[in-house]
């Protein structure tokens, strides 16, 4: 009889600890009207995963670096030496949180050795995982006519 006395408070005990850290929880994180909790702006209507745009591209030096190792990786696969391209800037870019990071880049590049050649456009998808301090080239084709 004891040791179910003790149980029993002992639950007790702990269902009142955690309805003390969910009021707590509550409180900071602000709940609206009717105890439901009111999500920030910030996050309204993002999705966990979802892609999400870069909004400074051109002064987003490590989005510009990526684009500029995505031609250097293009360039490198190529085996045949023609149609080299060389880097020119990243137009758009969108990021998404996976296993790692999936940076997808509009990149302007121009062909080299090609006189009056104009900067085409390449979609390029890069993968970053910095605990492995890996970067890898996923895809990398000139981008569909608008």
């Amino acid at each position: 009889m004891a040791r179910l006395l003790g149980a029993c408070l002992l639950l007790a005990v702990l269902l009142g600890a955690l309805a003390a850290a969910s009021a707590r929880a509550d409180d900071d994180l602000g709940s609206g009207a009717g105890g439901i909790r009111q999500p920030s702006n910030e996050y309204r209507g993002r999705k966990v995963g979802a892609r999400t745009e870069v909004r400074d591209v051109e002064g987003d030096g490590e989005v510009q670096e990526l684009g500029r190792f995505s031609v250097a990786e293009y360039n490198r696969q190529l085996r045949g030496g023609g149609g080299r391209l060389e880097f020119g800037r990243v137009v758009a870019a969108q990021r998404q949180v996976v296993s790692g990071l999936k940076y997808y880049l509009r990149v302007a590049a121009v062909e080299e050795g090609v006189e009056n050649a104009g900067e085409r456009v390449f979609d390029a998808v890069v993968v970053v995982k910095p605990w492995l301090d890996s970067c890898t080239l996923l895809t990398f084709a000139p981008a569909a006519a608008k």
